[in-house]
């Protein structure tokens, strides 16, 4: 009995020595690409470096863990409901939840960073959690069309301001993105209504690029 005893205990403490190895490490890639967003921002103060630093890698932990945990809930859904109509509704039941803990997430997050940094840093922040789409596409729009008028322009990044909010709390690269190709639609939808024609647009933007020796 107590050789079994000492086994389970050693097999205890290996498996535990393995997971907080796998958690260190995952902390360790989590603040380096913390501390690339950080190393924008031109913070002079030590600790209020620190500070920014563990903010953002405790929102990356704790979108992770909502992220992870809806998939794990949705498998084990997917699994217990074989009818299609009350699986959609446990879903959808599952993802609101998982969104309501995003938004407390980003309330939280967004609050601790205002302590220490300017409105401006904080949108470099949200820009570098994004990978910049938000500046790429914004001027891409101005350049592909230059006759857009100003109103138009505050509604183009208006929309993509709200898709950055969103894309901040993606799991993943690819869903970042997703966010804003969506808001792309609603973009050019609008810009059809204005009366552009995004085709002949686009085709222009394509020849002008390449006069610059660019390409799209």
């Amino acid at each position: 009995m107590k050789v079994i005893f000492s086994f389970l205990a050693i097999n205890f403490l290996f498996l535990s020595s393995l997971f907080a190895q796998d958690d260190a490490d995952y902390i360790k890639v989590l603040t380096g690409r913390a501390d690339k967003i950080v190393k924008t921002l031109g913070i002079e103060d030590s600790e209020k470096y620190k500070r920014v630093t563990t903010a953002l890698v405790n929102q990356y932990k704790g979108l992770g863990e909502a992220n992870d945990a809806l998939e794990s809930e949705k498998k084990v859904t997917k699994e217990s409901i074989k009818d299609k109509a009350e699986l959609e509704n446990a879903i959808k039941a599952l993802e609101n939840k998982r969104d309501a803990e995003l938004y407390n997430l980003q309330c939280i997050f967004i609050g601790s960073l205002s302590a220490d940094l300017t409105n401006e840093q904080i949108d470099m922040v949200k820009d570098g959690m994004t990978y910049g789409v938000l500046k790429v596409t914004y001027e891409s729009y101005q350049d592909m069309i230059p006759t857009l008028k100003e109103d138009e322009k505050r509604q183009i990044y208006a929309w993509l301001v709200e898709a950055r909010e969103h894309a901040m709390s993606a799991s993943s690269s690819k869903d970042k993105h997703g966010w804003f190709g969506k808001y792309k639609g609603r973009i050019n939808n609008y810009l059809s209504k204005q009366g552009y024609n995004l085709q002949k647009e686009r085709e222009a933007w394509g020849e002008r690029v390449k006069a610059r020796g660019g390409t799209l």
